[in-house]
């Protein structure tokens, strides 16, 4: 159990600290499905910043915890009032970018980086609205893929190109510039050691669907890098390979499941439709 916060008679941002970690956790399960991300590593790492990967910024009004911020790789405010947006903007003005994206809740990253693009932009790019979708269910009418299967460990050397290029697709530069793709390989040999990477492959053991279930909590978690190879494409396995994923994620995972998407990237909304999932609420991503 953990010891109690000090409690805070102003209205101030600050550091929480792992004594913080229930409030925290209280933040983050208001709105399970959009904080998942986030969630899944305070509930294995706690609030004690070498091991979360970065600091997590709370605001206090009048002396209760009302929002968070997560500043690591990523920075991402949590349920994050208009006040509590203004103190982000400022403390991370004075730390210097140190975050590779700012990802979050349409509403409050918009705010955001308007506070923040005259000290850090130019953003490489600004995607302002990306789907949040969910669903619950198996789909009616798209059987899926029996093809598509967790990615064992020995599989590393065959699944990481096809890791590769969608990073470099969606993204727009490769994970493996900077440290030669050390961090990036351990993320995905992670996702893999989990049973959380599927993928087809074809007769020859060329990738040609993956995708990987990334954020997982017990209310809610969230399928990512999704991705077709280029010769594939139009051919149908999206959707089936889609159902199979979505299959396994209700089984062993969680009772909901999430992604967000471009909204520019209308066959993947499309395919994501027909397997059941629908919009509710946007995301939004500025990629430096």
């Amino acid at each position: 159990m953990c010891e109690a916060p000090p409690v805070l008679t102003q209205t101030t941002s600050r550091v929480l600290e792992p004594s913080d970690l229930d409030a925290a956790l209280a933040i983050l399960d208001r709105e399970p499905v959009a904080n998942a991300f986030v969630t899944s590593r305070v509930q294995i790492a706690g609030l004690d910043p070498w091991r979360l990967g970065g600091e997590m910024w709370g605001w206090y009004e009048d002396g209760m915890l009302t929002s968070l911020c997560y500043a690591g790789a990523n920075l991402v405010p949590i349920c994050a009032t208009p006040r509590a947006v203004r103190a982000f903007a400022d403390r991370a003005r004075r730390a210097g970018r140190r975050c590779s994206s700012i990802v979050g809740p349409a509403g409050s990253t918009a705010d955001l980086w308007r506070l923040l693009e005259p000290q850090w932009g130019p953003a490489r790019d600004v995607r302002r609205h990306q789907p949040l979708m969910v669903t619950d269910r198996l789909p009616d009418g798209i059987a899926p893929d029996p093809y598509v299967r967790r990615v064992r460990k020995d599989e590393m050397e065959k699944i990481m190109p096809a890791c590769v290029a969608m990073f470099t697709e969606e993204v727009g530069v490769s994970p493996l510039a900077g440290d030669g793709g050390l961090l990036y390989q351990a993320r995905v040999a992670e996702l893999v050691g989990s049973g959380r990477a599927f993928a087809r492959f074809d007769a020859d053991g060329k990738v040609v669907f993956k995708a990987e279930i990334g954020a997982a909590t017990d209310r809610a978690c969230q399928i990512q890098g999704v991705w077709v190879a280029p010769e594939y494409r139009g051919t149908g396995l999206a959707a089936p390979g889609m159902a199979a994923v979505l299959r396994y994620a209700l089984a062993d995972v969680a009772p909901v499941v999430s992604l967000y998407v471009n909204d520019f990237n209308t066959a993947a909304r499309r395919t994501y439709q027909r397997v059941g999932f629908q919009e509710v609420g946007a995301f939004m991503s500025v990629l430096f």
